[in-house]
């Protein structure tokens, strides 16, 4: 039985928070839906308001945005954090094909070229995000304040640039460093045949 290094440990328990994040920003998009749906049938109530002010149905405009607001974090986060690279869909027929020395060049390859785009986008969208620290939200003021800008919201997307090129980055190195693995479904039993 080998022991987990401190690393592993580590990482293991950011995984959990990476995905109880996940789970959370999908939990609140799902209630925020059902606010919306609830919403959406009391203002047929025209009475309902006057009872209670807090159904008053232009209160919940930043219902809509918040979800899409959600949606983008939730993509993104867990495309950086929570998915894992066997989880992707890949069209591997011809990595699972060719020999390991192959196979090796090719995950390099498109590793680094993978990593270098990914960095090599982080400046110009920075610059594009410099405009939408003017911006504010349409509607999600009421719920965030004034003092969230539309750069705040997309901000993630800066993360995901970041992490996603250094996980190609590692890939990359290991591939260099370790050689690759065969392939779960490989067609070893082909070649032989």
């Amino acid at each position: 039985m080998s022991e987990r290094t401190p690393m592993t440990k580590i990482l293991s328990k950011f995984t959990r928070f990476a995905e109880a994040v996940a789970a959370i920003m999908m939990a609140t998009m799902f209630l925020t839906f059902i606010l919306q749906i609830a919403v959406r049938y009391s203002a047929r109530l025209a009475w309902l308001p006057d009872i209670h002010p807090i159904f008053e149905p232009s209160n919940f405009g930043w219902t809509l945005e918040f979800c899409l607001l959600l949606w983008v974090w939730l993509v993104f986060w867990g495309n950086a954090f929570v998915v894992r690279p066997r989880d992707h869909v890949v069209f591997d027929i011809l990595l699972n094909y060719v020999r390991p020395s192959l196979r090796r060049k090719f995950i390099i390859i498109t590793s680094c070229a993978i990593c270098v785009g990914l960095f090599l986008a982080i400046e110009p969208t920075w610059a594009k995000f410099y405009i939408l620290r003017l911006k504010k939200t349409a509607t999600l003021s009421s719920l965030l304040g004034d003092w969230v800008r539309m750069r705040d919201l997309y901000s993630i997307y800066i993360i995901f640039l970041v992490v996603v090129s250094l996980r190609y980055g590692w890939a990359a190195y290991r591939a260099i460093r370790f050689g690759v693995e065969e392939p779960e479904n490989s067609n070893t039993e082909q070649k032989d045949a």
